[in-house]
């Protein structure tokens, strides 16, 4: 399943951009019904992925949305946001956490996602985690302190509350400017979300403009 994912995504590219005028609210994207703010500076898009380490669909999105991520203009930032969705993401989503409070998660991502796609690891298990963590400059005890730290707890909960307020029941997700939700659904598939981001992102800019 993973390899045909893999397949699917190998030669994608993101010419023949969708424009804002095109994109059709309830079959492209849905909208929040109550708006989540968002942590950006005013002039700043906010654009978050919502992921599990543990998707094969986050897994096969990861290269293609990665290079969309690099030639976003300077008016977008985008984030990440594990999704808490039961026992076994929360601990992925607590690694998660952990690894951006240690400062190693750009480091050590694509090398998770491997070991739990290609290598057959649950990653589960604290000592698992925090084993793993000890070959991105940490020790044992500093990663087991993260995965149970107040910081990581709260991120958990906020984690929690958003997928809450967004409606959101499985990932990958990307929401744009906290009210825009696109789904692999609503999207038509992997391939689109980025390209149906990229259109709202553009009716953002659209909607500032007319409010000035």
């Amino acid at each position: 399943m993973i390899k045909s994912f893999v397949a699917l995504l190998a030669g994608i590219t993101f010419s023949g951009a969708v424009m804002a005028a095109d994109i059709v609210e309830g079959q492209d994207y849905e909208v929040v019904d109550e708006p989540m703010k968002t942590e950006v500076p005013a002039d700043q898009i906010e654009v978050t992925e919502v992921f599990w380490y543990g998707c094969p669909h986050c897994y096969a999105l990861e290269g293609p949305l990665n290079e969309w991520v690099a030639e976003l203009p300077d008016d977008v930032t985008f984030d990440r946001m594990a999704a808490p969705l039961g026992q076994v993401w929360e601990q992925h989503a607590k690694a998660f956490y952990a690894a951006e409070q240690l400062g190693i998660e750009e480091k050590l991502r694509q090398d998770f996602f491997d070991a739990i796609h290609k290598g057959g690891q649950r990653l589960t298990d604290e000592d698992d985690i925090a084993e793993f963590f000890t070959d991105y400059g940490v020790s044992k005890d500093e990663a087991l302190k993260a995965l149970n730290s107040f910081g990581v707890k709260s991120q958990i909960q906020q984690a929690s509350a958003k997928m809450r307020g967004y409606k959101l029941m499985g990932v990958p997700d990307l929401i744009v400017d906290g009210r825009y939700v696109v789904t692999p659904n609503t999207a038509g598939s992997l391939e689109n979300m980025p390209k149906i981001a990229s259109a709202l992102i553009e009716k953002v800019r659209q909607e500032r403009a007319e409010a000035k």
